[in-house]
């Protein structure tokens, strides 16, 4: 086929097939010898597909010959190994930019507060496990950043669910400080920030620059966008009127078999009962949040068999019975980063955020939106 037909074919245009052509990687099939015209063939559009990918994510002419040429496996590496170095790349450019507009503002940093870097890197991902990527809404995949003389606290929100921690700085100061960082820059901070014995956390009017002794300095985007006013809907929050106290790796394992479903959790007298999947009707998600005691037999089902009619664990339980369902995928994250061996349910009623807490360690919080039991999916 002709240069301009093959061209619409596989997206390249004709002045990007004749640089490839003369650089080896896609030499026409045919080149008529008075005219000059080159023609491809059909068996050279997957190729030329290919190709065109490949240089859009912006590989080097020598990775991309490199590429064409190996098996399927290696082909593989070759584009993880180069997608890493880009990110890489990427994320460098990024922390030297923000270091750069810190010195163009001519305002140095403010120190905030010293704190244990494991300590921080911890709180830092148990609590982004509440963040989501939305367009339009980047402060949804953000953690906010509240600092006083007494603590550091560390918030984010889904708009379904909403983890808080607060972590008791090693030294403060007295100056108050509240910012929504990068999630993103934060997630990969967090490897060498927990690496680090102490953290110095201090802020520009772009940036958040967690300081280490030896690990060197790291800078976190601020987001301009204003952060949900979470802290509205907590104070407005009632207060619980069920609570359950439960072992977490029990309540975790039956959770894990029933990740396809709604999960619906009774809780009475008998203490806390998942029912079967089969039991429950479908159920759609709430409307999002701005974001005597007994016990019972316990016959937690194993992960891969088949569950019984109902699971019933061993729970204290406290208040009025009650069945509350929850999406899976915003139940489990909450249980699952819970420190501690037992969680702690305050429960308000259906439509009300449930507070999950460890029952030992109370410093991190995570607030879910339950789902409507009595409406169709």
């Amino acid at each position: 086929m002709p240069i301009g037909v093959f061209a619409r074919c596989t997206g390249l245009t004709a002045s990007a097939l004749r640089f490839y052509a003369d650089s080896g990687l896609l030499p026409p099939a045919e080149v008529d010898p008075v005219s000059g015209y080159r023609y491809y063939g059909a068996d050279q559009v997957e190729r030329a597909t290919a190709l065109r990918g490949l240089r859009e994510l912006a590989m080097p002419l020598t990775a991309v010959e490199a590429v064409l040429g190996a098996g399927p496996r290696d082909a593989a590496r070759l584009v993880d190994e180069h997608v890493a170095k880009v990110l890489g790349d990427a994320e460098a450019v990024r922390e030297k930019a923000v270091s750069v507009m810190s010195s163009l503002a001519h305002e140095p940093s403010v120190p905030i507060a010293v704190l244990k870097g494991p300590v921080l890197a911890d709180a830092i991902e148990q609590v982004l496990t509440a963040t989501v990527r939305e367009p339009g809404m980047p402060v949804l995949g953000a953690l906010r950043v509240e600092a006083t003389a007494e603590a550091v606290t560390l918030t984010a929100t889904d708009r379904y669910r909403l983890a808080t921690r607060t972590l008791v700085p090693a030294e403060a100061t007295a100056a108050s400080w509240a910012a929504t960082v990068d999630g993103d820059e934060l997630r990969a901070a967090a490897g060498e920030i927990r690496r680090s014995a102490a953290v110095r956390l201090e802020a520009t009017p772009h940036a958040c620059l967690l300081r280490t002794a030896d690990r060197g300095d790291l800078h976190c985007r601020l987001l301009a966008a204003e952060y949900p006013d979470h802290r509205a809907m907590l104070a407005a929050l009632p207060e619980p009127t069920t609570r359950v106290a439960v072992a977490k790796d029990l309540l975790l394992r039956v959770l894990e078999d029933r990740l396809g479903e709604r999960i619906t959790l009774r809780i009475g007298r008998d203490g806390l009962t998942v029912p079967a999947p089969e039991a429950d009707p479908p159920a759609t998600p709430a409307t999002p949040a701005t974001p005597g005691a007994t016990g019972a037999t316990d016959t937690p089902a194993t992960p891969g068999t088949p569950l019984a009619a109902a699971t019933t664990l061993t729970a204290v339980t406290t208040g009025r019975d009650l069945d509350i369902s929850f999406e899976p995928t915003t139940l489990y994250p909450a249980v699952s980063t819970a420190v501690g061996p037992d969680v702690l349910l305050d429960l308000r009623g259906p439509g009300r955020p449930v507070t999950i807490r460890s029952a030992d360690h109370g410093d991190l919080t995570t607030l879910v939106m339950p789902v409507a039991p009595d409406h169709p999916a």
